[in-house]
């Protein structure tokens, strides 16, 4: 029923640990499965330093600003800005070379957008190509390269508006965008 919240009820066996008795006596530096699904990333971090492959992923995740996490957050309590983090941290484990994101700062703190800067400023330093798709204006006025499109929303869009470096699109007359980027790089 979609108009109701959604209730979960525990497992009566493991008492919503997700494994069984013998899996959770198990123990590495004195800690189960369960108490280390339990961490958040920025621990798990410190935690897990001495193991390449979990201390790769994890600095991965603090990249992309997702250090406030718990590894066994459930995918369903994600909101959009982090499920597309998540996906490009996943992704800049591979050999991929073209990033699309779209509104990649949704529901992110302002410091939460800076270091997302950061990270795209890496992206880009290590070679690769980002092609986002932003409202926020400081990624606005972060681009290398803007294409505006307009002149309004939906129907009303679509048609170039303005393109170029962002001084260049910050003195177009025919962009509405233009105004709020000039405020940005004034601030």
């Amino acid at each position: 029923m979609n108009f109701l919240p959604n209730v979960l009820v525990p497992c009566e066996v493991c008492q919503g640990k997700r494994y069984n008795h013998e899996t959770l006596e198990v123990r590495f530096k004195g800690k189960s499965i369960a108490d280390v699904l339990a961490m958040r990333v920025e621990t798990a971090a410190e935690f897990l330093a001495d193991v390449p492959a979990a201390a790769r992923s994890l600095r991965t995740l603090l990249d992309v600003g997702l250090g406030y996490l718990h590894l066994g957050q459930p995918l369903t309590t994600l909101s959009g800005g982090e499920r597309q983090r998540l996906k490009l941290a996943a992704q800049m484990a591979e050999k991929g070379t073209v990033y699309v994101l779209d509104e990649p700062t949704t529901g992110l703190h302002l410091a939460d957008v800076e270091q997302l800067l950061g990270l795209l400023d890496r992206l880009v330093d290590s070679g690769k190509s980002l092609i986002v798709i932003e409202h926020h204006q400081a990624v606005m006025a972060h681009a290398d390269w803007i294409i505006d499109l307009g002149p309004g929303a939906g129907e009303e869009g679509g048609t170039i508006v303005a393109q170029g470096t962002v001084r260049q699109v910050a003195r177009s007359k025919d962009s509405i965008t233009a105004p709020f980027i000039r405020a940005e790089l004034e601030a």
